[in-house]
């Protein structure tokens, strides 16, 4: 049986030469992309980005709408004060029913 022998550096430098050559070899050897279908894949990555653009629009519309109702709805809770007429007649109203007391 023969013994583990320490590479040296010699050789651990063709190993990684010999490595990087068939990294490069294999990236030549795959097939360039299609223009067609960088094309197709470039439309539909505008596409889903104005989707998104478009849902974040929808959103913030919604939730503003959501935000004005809300300002309305304590806008109606509010009680309106009663005008110098409302308050001159019931005024004269509790004064009337006075007389009739007496």
């Amino acid at each position: 049986m023969k013994g583990f022998r320490n590479p040296s550096f010699q050789d651990r430098v063709a190993s990684a030469a010999a490595a990087k050559e068939a990294a490069l070899a294999q990236l030549r050897a795959r097939a360039a992309p299609d223009p067609a279908e960088q094309a197709e894949r470039r439309a539909a990555a505008e596409a889903r980005e104005a989707a998104k653009v478009e849902a974040r629009a929808e959103a913030k519309a919604a939730k503003k709408q959501a935000r004005q109702k809300e300002a309305e709805a304590k806008a109606a809770a509010i009680p309106v004060p009663p005008s110098e007429a409302d308050r001159k007649a019931a005024r004269d109203a509790r004064y009337a029913a006075r007389k009739e007391r007496k």
